[in-house]
This record gives structure tokens, sequence and C-alpha cells, in this order.
């Protein structure tokens, strides 16, 4: 039986790079109209969208304290995971996102392992990230890879479930 994987490629990426961004605005997008949507009604205001996105550039997920990884299925790219020290032992997994095209073909659960992997290789020992209530479908996919729910380690405005994970 062939694997669900195959089709998926997944590398480093510029934060910067015309994919990397443009996969950001299908990312950001996407969560912010699912969260206005939920509680206000609306979609995000486009001039919000902008300041937004120019606002959270990536420059954190940059070697040597971390790095973009972009999932392509089939060649073409459809999805990211990211990786930044906190400290010298804790890396934080952010913009897990894969488009909508690409999702149930397995590439969730690769970027994430990639970015376990990448994290092992910039010295940290656990992992964590955050999410919201709504993202119910990363919260499963969290638990399924051995993510336990813990304490806030931030004070994030839109952080409503915090997990670790421990990668000795």
């Amino acid at each position: 039986m062939p694997s669900r994987t195959a089709p998926w490629t997944v590398a480093p990426e510029p934060y910067g790079s015309p994919v990397a961004r443009a996969l950001w605005r299908a990312y950001y997008t996407e969560v912010s109209d699912r969260w206005y949507l939920l509680h206000e009604g609306r979609r995000t205001d486009p001039d919000e969208l902008e300041r937004e996105i120019a606002a959270a550039g990536g420059s954190e997920l940059t070697p040597p304290k971390g790095q973009l990884l972009v999932g392509r299925y089939e060649g073409t790219p459809a999805g990211t995971a990211g990786v930044r020290l906190l400290d010298a032992a804790t890396a934080e997994l952010t913009r897990v996102f894969v488009a909508e095209r690409a999702r149930g073909r397995g590439g969730a659960a690769l970027l994430v392992g990639a970015a376990e992997d990448t994290a092992r290789a910039l010295g940290a020992r656990r992992i964590v990230l955050d999410t919201r209530s709504d993202l119910v479908e990363a919260r499963a996919l969290y638990a399924r890879l051995g993510y336990t729910e813990t304490a806030p380690h931030n004070d994030s405005r839109y952080a409503e479930h915090w997990f670790a994970k421990s990668l000795a």
C-alpha cells in the first residue's frame, strides 16, 4: 500500500520568500477570518489583515534560533510549520498550516514531525505551542501526535490551549 505522505516533501524555506509569504497570507487569512466570524460575525477587515500580516513577518524563524519549513504536495507549496527557540531547551511550534486543497493527505503530521526534528537540531529538549478552542482540528492533531495540554506559557490574546511535548 502506498504511503499517504509519499507525494509530500518538506524543506527549509526563507521566511521572506514569495512562497513563504503566500502561505503565511493564506494561513493568517484563514485563522483570522475564522476567529472574527465566530466572535463578531464578520470577516477580517482588509486593512487590519494587511497590518497584521506585515507586523508578523517571521524573522524569528531564521537560523540559528529558528526555522520555517515548507511542505510541498506533488511539488506545489501546500503547508508550513515554524520553529523558534524560546530558550536553550525549549522550542515553540508555530505557523502549522496545510492549504485546504492538500488536507487529509498526511501533510500536517509530516510537517510537525519535521519541525520536531528541526527543534532537536537546534538543541531543544521540549517543544510547546498554543492554539485556540475553535481550531479543533489542530487540537486533535497535537493530541494524536503526543502533545499534552499544559499551563499557559504565554499571554497571547488568541491562545486558549497550550501544549507541550518532550523531544528526548
